[in-house]
């Protein structure tokens, strides 16, 4: 039995990270260790000059031990891993994220930061996308298939799985692609804005991002932009 650690970067309490936990429920033991709120974009950071909090958590898949962690998605993957569980997992899983971590996106994906975490640690690691926040349709007819052929897919030190389901209803979707490069385009082109002024002649500003779909051919973005599912593998920065 196959001892399998999650998190997520949208918070413990999100629906994407119970629909993932009752399907790795089949593969194994699950630990959840998840943050406490959400933390999008945080990349791979992880705390080192505070402390971090950690409490149990009544998570609502019957069988399924869970903790609540005021730290960053990585630093659940290793609490879970150095601190909680006393033998490594064999299996790190991260998501479901809600929008795509794809692209010059997954650099700052806290998703996949996590992710990158466990395979830091020469852990199998996958990370888990949809766009869609209402309609689960694809990643309820995708997802079970495609954990179950990557738990089994080996990968070199440093590498994560990344799956991402478009936000297209199934009739829609166009199926499956494998081994899409990541794309050097950007879903969104960011900008900045004043949102007010403060007092000293400073400014407070906010991210304003410019939507755009270009992208190369053989690319995760490009599978998404028409409707496929889009499986790829992604090194870490250090590889």
């Amino acid at each position: 039995m196959k001892k399998i650690l999650i998190t997520n970067d949208d918070g413990i309490e999100s629906d994407g990270l119970i629909r993932l936990v009752k399907e790795a429920i089949k593969y194994g033991e699950v630990l959840v260790v998840a943050p406490v709120e959400q933390r999008s974009a945080s990349s791979h950071c992880i705390s080192l000059h505070s402390p971090i909090d950690i409490f149990p958590h009544a998570f609502p898949v019957e069988g399924v031990k869970a903790y609540s962690c005021r730290g960053t998605p990585a630093d659940c993957i290793r609490v879970g891993s150095v601190f909680i569980m006393t033998e490594k997992p064999d299996i790190v899983l991260s998501g479901i994220n809600y929008g795509y971590n794809s692209a010059t996106d997954i650099q700052y994906s806290g998703t996949c930061g996590a992710a990158f975490e466990g395979a830091f640690q020469g852990i199998h690691s996958i990370a888990v996308s949809e766009q869609a926040c209402a309609c689960h349709e694809v990643t309820d007819r995708y997802l079970p298939e495609l954990l179950a052929e990557l738990i089994e897919t080996p990968l070199p030190y440093g590498t994560i799985h990344n799956i991402n389901f478009p936000g297209c209803p199934l009739s829609e979707c166009r199926g499956v692609l494998r081994n899409m490069a990541v794309s050097r385009s950007e879903f969104y082109t960011d900008r900045y804005k004043e949102i007010e002024k403060l007092p000293g002649n400073g400014q407070r500003i906010m991210v304003n991002g410019l939507y755009q779909e270009i992208a190369e051919d053989g690319t995760d973005m490009k599978a998404l932009i028409e409707n496929y599912v889009s499986v790829g593998t992604v090194n870490n920065v250090g590889v």
